[in-house]
């Protein structure tokens, strides 16, 4: 019954079904006049029979290479019209290039399967470079920001900071650039709204309905139109706590940074949250599992807390990387070097997770490297000797995006890190 639903008026298919059986008409036509044998094709011999006795014998080869370019004209252009139909309504922003669309679609859909550990801006800005090589990718973010917008809704609404979840689904949204922009649209004014972004009300607004902080990051996925999947670490509500070297402790993210002291070790309150099984699945089946780039004690090692989740890691087959942060950050890493970065991951998981340390050679400009200095933020020390002591292979290319900010550029540290994974396989 759903078939005959393609003939009611209006929708725009009929016509372009009577050109294909059309087309096929003469089709059989061209292929009748063509044979010669009566054993083989006898219904489209008898089809153009009564041409035969119209046309000079010397003239079927003629006419039927006619007949077959008219044929293969007619369906081809009436396929092309009843696909660009359907598609005009369903992907009206695509529908011109829907051959690409579900080209690169398809090719997207057999690339290696990535498993990116982090949160904040630099593993969106990294996953904007991944999404061009697959859509076989999962984010797995931390939840434990309790500021700003994220920990404002967090505390009212009980709901897990859904700040890293929305910059995550953003850089892996493959839509407008309008639905971008409203994602990340942030409220200047407005008794209670001011500071909040649309993408983390819609967040809050969805798991109230839903009910389920995971089944609002599937459906706002689908509004984006996410290539990957983006998880949170765990579903339980956790608070960052750190111990300095003077001895002293802090409780939650912001307060941990704003001490502006060095970080001993960092833990989780309460301890052992349970894995989002998602999470743990993704990094079983990965082909590789990248680590940063981001803040290390406040968005990578919260994700390695969880104990199966580092566990996971440990026993994987997968391909590990670390992205070192191209600065340091105030209040984090102050006077970290490379090595110290992954020294920390390792002190903090027990094992030695890495396999490759991707580090920029690139010098940021005098001018950016002064305005960083005022915020109390250096370049960070690429000490490659101190890598290969830990037992890593050191990678270092220049990996500057422009020169306004020292961000990781994201094609190029996608292009670096397939380059590896290829360079793998075929050892």
């Amino acid at each position: 019954m759903h078939f005959w639903k393609w003939l009611y008026p209006g929708m725009r298919v009929k016509r372009w079904v009577a050109l294909i059986i059309f087309g096929i008409f003469l089709l059989a036509l061209g292929l009748g006049l063509a044979v010669n044998s009566p054993d083989w094709g006898p219904f489209f011999a008898g089809l153009a029979e009564p041409l035969r006795q119209l046309v000079a014998p010397g003239s079927y080869e003629g006419l039927a290479i006619g007949f077959l370019v008219l044929g293969i004209g007619a369906v081809t252009f009436g396929i092309r019209q009843v696909v660009l139909s359907i598609t005009g309504v369903l992907c009206p922003y695509q529908a011109e290039d829907i051959v690409d669309v579900v080209y690169k679609t398809r090719q997207l859909n057999r690339g290696p399967k990535i498993v990116v550990i982090g949160g904040g801006t630099g593993l969106s800005t990294m996953l904007r470079g991944l999404k061009e090589y697959t859509t076989n990718i999962t984010a797995i973010v931390t939840t434990t920001d309790d500021g700003g917008s994220s920990g404002r809704l967090s505390q009212e609404l009980g709901v897990l900071p859904p700040g890293d979840i929305r910059n995550n689904l953003v850089a892996l949204a493959d839509t407008e650039p309008l639905m971008e922009k409203l994602f990340q649209y942030r409220f200047s004014q407005g008794n209670g709204l001011a500071g909040h972004s649309f993408g983390n009300l819609f967040l809050a607004a969805m798991t109230d309905i839903t009910g389920d902080f995971q089944e609002a990051i599937k459906l706002s996925s689908r509004v984006l139109a996410v290539r990957g999947l983006v998880l949170p670490s765990t579903l339980n509500r956790v608070v960052l706590e750190a111990e300095f070297a003077d001895g002293s402790k802090a409780s939650g993210e912001c307060s941990i940074v704003e001490q502006r002291k060095k970080i001993s070790r960092v833990s989780l309150s309460p301890k052992n949250p349970k894995p989002t099984d998602l999470a743990v699945s993704a990094i079983d089946e990965a082909d590789i599992i990248i680590l940063g780039p981001g803040s290390l004690y406040t968005s990578i090692l919260p994700n390695l807390l969880v104990k199966e989740i580092a566990s996971a890691i440990a026993q994987a087959s997968a391909l590990k990387i670390y992205v070192c942060n191209i600065m340091t950050q105030p209040g984090e890493t102050d006077g970290y070097t490379a090595s110290d970065h992954v020294r920390a991951v390792f002190d903090h998981v027990g094992l030695p997770i890495v396999d490759y340390v991707i580090m920029n050679s690139e010098p940021v400009t005098v001018e950016l490297a002064k305005r960083y200095a005022k915020e109390g933020s250096y370049a960070v020390e690429v000490d490659a000797a101190q890598i290969r002591s830990l037992g890593c292979i050191p990678v270092v290319h220049p990996l500057l995006d422009g020169q306004c900010l020292a961000h990781h550029a994201p094609d190029r540290l996608a292009s670096i890190i397939m380059n590896i994974l290829f360079a793998t396989w075929g050892a």
